[in-house]
Protein backbone atom coordinates (compact mmCIF):
# COMPACT_ATOMS: atom_id res chain seq x y z
CA UNK A 1 0.00 0.00 0.00
CA UNK A 2 2.93 2.39 0.45
CA UNK A 3 3.43 3.33 -3.27
CA UNK A 4 -0.21 4.48 -3.49
CA UNK A 5 0.12 6.64 -0.38
CA UNK A 6 3.22 8.27 -1.82
CA UNK A 7 1.40 9.12 -5.08
CA UNK A 8 -1.42 10.84 -3.20
CA UNK A 9 1.04 12.95 -1.22
CA UNK A 10 2.67 14.11 -4.44
CA UNK A 11 -0.64 15.16 -5.93
CA UNK A 12 -2.14 16.91 -2.94
CA UNK A 13 -0.39 20.28 -3.10
CA UNK A 14 0.75 21.31 -6.59
CA UNK A 15 2.70 24.57 -6.47
CA UNK A 16 1.75 27.73 -8.33
CA UNK A 17 5.11 27.70 -10.05
CA UNK A 18 4.56 24.27 -11.65
CA UNK A 19 4.46 24.16 -15.44
CA UNK A 20 1.44 23.25 -17.52
CA UNK A 21 3.03 19.87 -18.38
CA UNK A 22 3.64 19.19 -14.68
CA UNK A 23 0.00 19.74 -13.97
CA UNK A 24 -1.03 17.42 -16.78
CA UNK A 25 0.87 14.43 -15.36
CA UNK A 26 -1.63 13.64 -12.62
CA UNK A 27 -4.50 14.33 -14.98
CA UNK A 28 -3.14 11.71 -17.37
CA UNK A 29 -3.21 9.17 -14.54
CA UNK A 30 -6.34 9.90 -12.57
CA UNK A 31 -8.56 11.59 -15.17
CA UNK A 32 -7.34 10.27 -18.52
CA UNK A 33 -10.88 10.09 -19.88
CA UNK A 34 -11.53 13.79 -18.97
CA UNK A 35 -8.21 14.89 -20.50
CA UNK A 36 -9.00 13.13 -23.78
CA UNK A 37 -12.39 14.83 -23.89
CA UNK A 38 -11.04 18.29 -23.24
CA UNK A 39 -8.18 18.21 -25.72
CA UNK A 40 -10.31 20.04 -28.38
CA UNK A 41 -11.04 22.91 -26.05
CA UNK A 42 -7.58 24.46 -25.76
CA UNK A 43 -8.65 27.84 -24.56
CA UNK A 44 -11.09 26.48 -21.97
CA UNK A 45 -8.54 23.92 -20.79
CA UNK A 46 -5.80 26.50 -20.25
CA UNK A 47 -8.11 28.53 -18.01
CA UNK A 48 -9.58 25.66 -16.02
CA UNK A 49 -6.97 22.84 -16.10
CA UNK A 50 -5.52 23.68 -12.70
CA UNK A 51 -8.87 23.86 -10.97
CA UNK A 52 -10.21 20.74 -12.69
CA UNK A 53 -7.11 18.65 -12.01
CA UNK A 54 -6.86 19.70 -8.37
CA UNK A 55 -10.53 18.95 -7.88
CA UNK A 56 -10.27 15.49 -9.43
CA UNK A 57 -7.09 14.60 -7.54
CA UNK A 58 -8.63 15.65 -4.24
CA UNK A 59 -11.73 13.63 -5.10
CA UNK A 60 -9.60 10.59 -5.95
CA UNK A 61 -7.72 10.99 -2.71
CA UNK A 62 -10.93 11.12 -0.71
CA UNK A 63 -12.13 7.97 -2.44
CA UNK A 64 -8.84 6.21 -1.76
CA UNK A 65 -8.66 7.04 1.97
CA UNK A 66 -11.22 4.41 3.06
CA UNK A 67 -9.51 1.87 0.82
CA UNK A 68 -6.13 2.64 2.32
CA UNK A 69 -7.43 2.36 5.85
CA UNK A 70 -9.32 -0.80 4.94
CA UNK A 71 -6.12 -2.33 3.53
CA UNK A 72 -4.25 -1.37 6.67
CA UNK A 73 -6.90 -3.02 8.84
CA UNK A 74 -6.87 -6.15 6.67
CA UNK A 75 -3.07 -6.33 6.77
CA UNK A 76 -3.13 -5.97 10.54
CA UNK A 77 -5.79 -8.60 10.94
CA UNK A 78 -4.01 -11.14 8.72
CA UNK A 79 -0.43 -10.50 9.89
CA UNK A 80 0.92 -13.56 11.77
CA UNK A 81 1.45 -13.01 15.50
CA UNK A 82 5.18 -13.44 15.07
CA UNK A 83 5.44 -10.44 12.76
CA UNK A 84 2.65 -8.21 14.07
CA UNK A 85 3.27 -5.24 16.34
CA UNK A 86 3.35 -5.70 20.07
CA UNK A 87 -0.15 -4.27 20.44
CA UNK A 88 -1.68 -7.09 18.38
CA UNK A 89 0.74 -9.96 18.99
CA UNK A 90 -0.84 -13.06 20.55
CA UNK A 91 1.27 -15.11 22.91
CA UNK A 92 2.17 -18.56 21.52
CA UNK A 93 1.78 -21.66 23.66
CA UNK A 94 4.62 -22.45 26.06
CA UNK A 95 7.74 -24.21 24.86
CA UNK A 96 7.84 -27.73 26.31
CA UNK A 97 10.73 -30.17 26.05
CA UNK A 98 9.91 -33.76 27.02
CA UNK A 99 12.92 -35.83 28.03
CA UNK A 100 13.02 -39.60 27.70
CA UNK A 101 15.29 -42.57 27.50
CA UNK A 102 15.31 -44.58 24.26
CA UNK A 103 12.39 -46.83 25.16
CA UNK A 104 9.03 -48.09 23.95
CA UNK A 105 7.25 -46.50 26.93
CA UNK A 106 6.84 -43.14 25.17
CA UNK A 107 5.68 -44.49 21.79
CA UNK A 108 2.34 -42.60 21.89
CA UNK A 109 4.17 -39.28 22.07
CA UNK A 110 6.37 -40.28 19.14
CA UNK A 111 3.20 -41.18 17.24
CA UNK A 112 1.77 -37.76 18.09
CA UNK A 113 4.94 -36.18 16.76
CA UNK A 114 5.04 -38.20 13.53
CA UNK A 115 1.31 -37.71 12.85
CA UNK A 116 1.55 -33.93 13.23
CA UNK A 117 -0.55 -33.77 16.38
CA UNK A 118 2.14 -31.95 18.34
CA UNK A 119 2.82 -29.51 15.51
CA UNK A 120 -0.90 -28.69 15.24
CA UNK A 121 -1.48 -28.39 18.98
CA UNK A 122 -0.60 -24.71 19.26
CA UNK A 123 2.22 -25.68 21.63
CA UNK A 124 5.93 -25.72 20.92
CA UNK A 125 6.69 -29.33 21.92
CA UNK A 126 9.87 -31.30 21.30
CA UNK A 127 11.10 -34.70 22.49
CA UNK A 128 14.72 -35.08 23.58
CA UNK A 129 16.36 -38.44 24.24
CA UNK A 130 18.95 -39.12 26.94
CA UNK A 131 21.42 -41.97 27.33
CA UNK A 132 21.05 -42.38 31.10
CA UNK A 133 18.54 -41.76 33.88
CA UNK A 134 21.11 -39.52 35.58
CA UNK A 135 21.37 -37.23 32.53
CA UNK A 136 17.58 -37.10 32.31
CA UNK A 137 17.24 -36.19 35.99
CA UNK A 138 19.89 -33.50 35.71
CA UNK A 139 18.08 -31.94 32.75
CA UNK A 140 14.80 -31.74 34.66
CA UNK A 141 16.46 -30.40 37.80
CA UNK A 142 18.26 -27.68 35.83
CA UNK A 143 15.13 -26.59 33.97
CA UNK A 144 16.48 -27.70 30.58
CA UNK A 145 13.33 -29.81 30.15
CA UNK A 146 9.82 -29.36 31.57
CA UNK A 147 8.64 -32.97 31.43
CA UNK A 148 10.15 -36.44 31.51
CA UNK A 149 9.08 -39.98 30.77
CA UNK A 150 10.71 -41.90 33.62
CA UNK A 151 9.83 -44.11 36.58
CA UNK A 152 8.68 -43.75 40.17
CA UNK A 153 12.21 -44.20 41.57
CA UNK A 154 13.61 -41.30 39.56
CA UNK A 155 10.58 -39.17 40.42
CA UNK A 156 10.98 -39.76 44.15
CA UNK A 157 14.74 -39.15 43.99
CA UNK A 158 14.18 -35.81 42.25
CA UNK A 159 11.64 -34.80 44.89
CA UNK A 160 13.91 -35.80 47.75
CA UNK A 161 16.86 -33.89 46.25
CA UNK A 162 14.94 -30.61 46.04
CA UNK A 163 13.28 -30.72 42.61
CA UNK A 164 9.53 -31.03 43.22
CA UNK A 165 7.75 -33.01 40.51
CA UNK A 166 4.19 -34.02 39.71
CA UNK A 167 3.31 -37.44 38.32
CA UNK A 168 0.92 -36.78 35.43
CA UNK A 169 -0.01 -40.19 34.02
CA UNK A 170 1.15 -43.81 33.71
CA UNK A 171 2.78 -44.43 30.34
CA UNK A 172 3.05 -48.21 30.74
CA UNK A 173 2.12 -50.54 33.57
CA UNK A 174 -1.54 -50.11 34.42
CA UNK A 175 -1.72 -53.90 33.96
CA UNK A 176 0.99 -56.57 34.45
CA UNK A 177 1.02 -57.24 30.71
CA UNK A 178 2.08 -53.69 29.81
CA UNK A 179 5.86 -53.76 29.65
CA UNK A 180 7.92 -56.30 31.46
CA UNK A 181 11.11 -56.69 33.45
CA UNK A 182 12.73 -59.91 34.54
CA UNK A 183 15.79 -61.97 35.38
CA UNK A 184 17.71 -63.90 32.72
CA UNK A 185 20.75 -66.16 32.71
CA UNK A 186 23.01 -67.79 30.18
CA UNK A 187 22.56 -71.54 29.65
CA UNK A 188 26.22 -71.89 30.55
CA UNK A 189 25.51 -70.53 34.05
CA UNK A 190 23.43 -73.53 35.06
CA UNK A 191 20.81 -71.34 36.79
CA UNK A 192 17.18 -71.92 35.92
CA UNK A 193 15.21 -70.89 39.06
CA UNK A 194 15.07 -67.91 41.41
CA UNK A 195 15.78 -70.15 44.40
CA UNK A 196 19.10 -71.16 42.84
CA UNK A 197 20.10 -67.48 42.74
CA UNK A 198 19.87 -67.05 46.53
CA UNK A 199 23.19 -65.58 47.64
CA UNK A 200 24.39 -65.29 44.01
CA UNK A 201 25.26 -61.82 42.59
CA UNK A 202 22.80 -60.70 39.89
CA UNK A 203 23.75 -57.93 37.49
CA UNK A 204 21.55 -54.88 38.07
CA UNK A 205 21.54 -51.09 38.47
CA UNK A 206 20.83 -49.70 41.92
CA UNK A 207 17.58 -47.79 42.59
CA UNK A 208 16.03 -48.82 39.28
CA UNK A 209 12.90 -50.63 38.16
CA UNK A 210 14.90 -53.79 37.32
CA UNK A 211 16.30 -53.88 40.85
CA UNK A 212 12.85 -53.35 42.39
CA UNK A 213 11.37 -56.13 40.24
CA UNK A 214 14.33 -58.39 41.03
CA UNK A 215 13.85 -57.93 44.79
CA UNK A 216 10.10 -58.52 44.56
CA UNK A 217 10.43 -61.63 42.37
CA UNK A 218 13.10 -63.11 44.62
CA UNK A 219 11.06 -62.38 47.76
CA UNK A 220 7.96 -63.99 46.16
CA UNK A 221 10.07 -67.09 45.55
CA UNK A 222 10.90 -67.25 49.24
CA UNK A 223 14.46 -65.90 49.06
CA UNK A 224 15.33 -63.88 52.16
CA UNK A 225 16.41 -60.26 51.85
CA UNK A 226 19.97 -60.92 52.95
CA UNK A 227 20.32 -63.53 50.20
CA UNK A 228 19.25 -61.15 47.42
CA UNK A 229 22.54 -59.78 46.11
CA UNK A 230 22.89 -57.26 43.32
CA UNK A 231 26.07 -56.68 41.35
CA UNK A 232 26.20 -53.07 40.17
CA UNK A 233 26.30 -52.86 36.36
CA UNK A 234 24.70 -49.54 35.45
CA UNK A 235 24.75 -49.73 31.67
CA UNK A 236 21.98 -52.05 30.54
CA UNK A 237 23.61 -53.18 27.24
CA UNK A 238 26.82 -54.03 29.11
CA UNK A 239 24.80 -55.94 31.69
CA UNK A 240 23.15 -57.97 28.94
CA UNK A 241 26.45 -58.77 27.20
CA UNK A 242 28.05 -59.85 30.47
CA UNK A 243 25.12 -62.19 31.10
CA UNK A 244 25.37 -63.67 27.59
CA UNK A 245 29.11 -64.21 28.08
CA UNK A 246 28.44 -65.79 31.50
CA UNK A 247 30.56 -63.10 33.17
CA UNK A 248 27.72 -62.61 35.64
CA UNK A 249 25.45 -65.35 36.91
CA UNK A 250 22.23 -63.60 35.86
CA UNK A 251 20.96 -60.13 34.96
CA UNK A 252 17.88 -58.05 35.66
CA UNK A 253 16.73 -56.61 32.31
CA UNK A 254 13.93 -54.72 30.55
CA UNK A 255 11.54 -56.34 28.09
CA UNK A 256 13.36 -55.64 24.83
CA UNK A 257 16.56 -57.31 26.04
CA UNK A 258 14.63 -60.21 27.57
CA UNK A 259 13.12 -60.76 24.11
CA UNK A 260 16.56 -60.56 22.49
CA UNK A 261 17.92 -63.07 25.00
CA UNK A 262 15.07 -65.48 24.31
CA UNK A 263 15.80 -65.32 20.56
CA UNK A 264 19.47 -66.02 21.31
CA UNK A 265 18.77 -69.04 23.56
CA UNK A 266 19.16 -67.39 26.98
CA UNK A 267 17.14 -68.69 29.94
CA UNK A 268 14.26 -66.49 31.20
CA UNK A 269 14.19 -67.31 34.90
CA UNK A 270 11.24 -65.04 35.83
CA UNK A 271 9.48 -61.84 34.79
CA UNK A 272 6.77 -59.57 36.20
CA UNK A 273 3.85 -60.58 33.98
CA UNK A 274 2.25 -62.45 36.89
CA UNK A 275 -0.67 -61.52 39.10
CA UNK A 276 1.13 -58.66 40.89
CA UNK A 277 1.67 -55.50 38.86
CA UNK A 278 5.23 -54.54 39.80
CA UNK A 279 6.48 -52.01 37.27
CA UNK A 280 5.25 -48.69 35.91
CA UNK A 281 6.73 -45.92 33.85
CA UNK A 282 5.29 -42.45 34.31
CA UNK A 283 5.13 -39.06 32.66
CA UNK A 284 6.17 -36.37 35.10
CA UNK A 285 6.42 -32.58 35.03
CA UNK A 286 8.28 -29.98 37.00
CA UNK A 287 5.88 -29.08 39.84
CA UNK A 288 6.17 -25.31 39.31
CA UNK A 289 5.35 -25.71 35.63
CA UNK A 290 2.53 -28.14 36.38
CA UNK A 291 0.92 -25.79 38.91
CA UNK A 292 1.11 -22.65 36.78
CA UNK A 293 -2.04 -21.76 34.82
CA UNK A 294 -0.12 -21.87 31.54
CA UNK A 295 1.53 -25.18 32.39
CA UNK A 296 -1.69 -26.79 33.63
CA UNK A 297 -3.46 -25.86 30.39
CA UNK A 298 -0.59 -27.18 28.29
CA UNK A 299 -0.45 -30.46 30.22
CA UNK A 300 -4.19 -30.94 29.84
CA UNK A 301 -3.82 -30.45 26.09
CA UNK A 302 -0.88 -32.86 25.94
CA UNK A 303 -2.88 -35.45 27.87
CA UNK A 304 -5.59 -35.28 25.23
CA UNK A 305 -3.00 -35.69 22.48
CA UNK A 306 -1.53 -38.71 24.30
CA UNK A 307 -4.99 -40.30 24.47
CA UNK A 308 -5.60 -39.72 20.78
CA UNK A 309 -2.29 -41.38 19.91
CA UNK A 310 -3.00 -44.27 22.30
CA UNK A 311 -6.29 -45.00 20.56
CA UNK A 312 -4.52 -45.05 17.20
CA UNK A 313 -1.90 -47.52 18.47
CA UNK A 314 -4.35 -49.77 20.29
CA UNK A 315 -6.67 -49.89 17.26
CA UNK A 316 -3.87 -50.96 14.89
CA UNK A 317 -0.60 -51.78 16.72
CA UNK A 318 1.18 -53.14 13.66
CA UNK A 319 0.76 -49.84 11.83
CA UNK A 320 3.34 -48.35 14.20
CA UNK A 321 5.88 -51.17 14.30
CA UNK A 322 8.25 -49.27 12.03
CA UNK A 323 8.16 -46.21 14.28
CA UNK A 324 8.70 -48.40 17.35
CA UNK A 325 11.71 -50.07 15.73
CA UNK A 326 13.20 -46.71 14.81
CA UNK A 327 12.57 -44.79 18.01
CA UNK A 328 13.08 -47.56 20.58
CA UNK A 329 16.07 -48.89 18.59
CA UNK A 330 14.88 -52.49 18.79
CA UNK A 331 17.61 -55.05 18.03
CA UNK A 332 17.31 -56.53 14.55
CA UNK A 333 16.59 -60.12 15.67
CA UNK A 334 13.36 -59.06 17.47
CA UNK A 335 12.13 -56.31 15.16
CA UNK A 336 9.53 -58.49 13.43
CA UNK A 337 8.30 -60.32 16.53
CA UNK A 338 8.53 -57.91 19.47
CA UNK A 339 4.97 -57.15 20.62
CA UNK A 340 3.68 -53.60 20.23
CA UNK A 341 2.22 -52.75 23.62
CA UNK A 342 -1.32 -51.75 24.39
CA UNK A 343 -0.96 -48.34 26.00
CA UNK A 344 -3.10 -46.82 28.77
CA UNK A 345 -5.14 -43.64 28.55
CA UNK A 346 -4.02 -40.91 30.91
CA UNK A 347 -4.58 -41.63 34.58
CA UNK A 348 -2.63 -40.71 37.69
CA UNK A 349 -0.55 -43.49 39.25
CA UNK A 350 -2.45 -45.06 42.12
CA UNK A 351 -1.23 -45.29 45.70
CA UNK A 352 -0.96 -49.05 45.20
CA UNK A 353 1.61 -48.42 42.47
CA UNK A 354 3.65 -45.75 44.23
CA UNK A 355 3.59 -46.45 47.98
CA UNK A 356 5.35 -49.87 47.83
CA UNK A 357 8.14 -48.32 45.75
CA UNK A 358 8.59 -45.48 48.27
CA UNK A 359 8.70 -47.98 51.14
CA UNK A 360 11.29 -50.07 49.27
CA UNK A 361 13.45 -47.02 48.53
CA UNK A 362 13.42 -45.94 52.18
CA UNK A 363 14.22 -49.46 53.38
CA UNK A 364 17.13 -49.75 50.93
CA UNK A 365 18.52 -46.38 52.00
CA UNK A 366 17.79 -44.63 48.68
CA UNK A 367 15.64 -42.11 50.56
CA UNK A 368 16.97 -40.50 53.73
CA UNK A 369 13.43 -39.65 54.86
CA UNK A 370 10.05 -41.05 54.01
CA UNK A 371 7.96 -39.49 51.26
CA UNK A 372 4.19 -39.52 51.07
CA UNK A 373 2.31 -39.68 47.78
CA UNK A 374 -1.02 -37.98 47.10
CA UNK A 375 -2.87 -39.99 44.41
CA UNK A 376 -5.37 -37.13 43.94
CA UNK A 377 -2.72 -34.66 42.77
CA UNK A 378 0.21 -36.87 41.75
CA UNK A 379 2.54 -34.96 44.09
CA UNK A 380 4.81 -35.92 46.98
CA UNK A 381 5.15 -34.50 50.48
CA UNK A 382 7.82 -34.95 53.12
Amino acid sequence: MMPEAKTIKQFRAPQATQSQSDLQRPCKTSCARSTATYQTYDTWRSRHARATCVFLVVLAALLLVPTLFGCARADKATTPASSAGSATQTSPGPSIVIGTMVTEDILPMWVAESEGMLANSGLDVSIQTFQSAQELSTALASGAIEMAMTDIMVSATLEASGTPVALRWVTLGTTPEQGRFGIMASPASGYTTLEQLAGVPIGVGSCTVPEYVMDKLMAAAGVSKDEIIGEEIKKVPVRYEMMVANQVAAAALPGSLLALGEVNGMILIADDRGAENLSQSVMIANADFSQSSEGAAALSLLGGIWNEAVRMINDDPEAFRGLLIEKAQLPEPVQATYPVNKYPLTELPSAAMVDPVLDWMFEKGYLSQELRYDPQTGTFSH
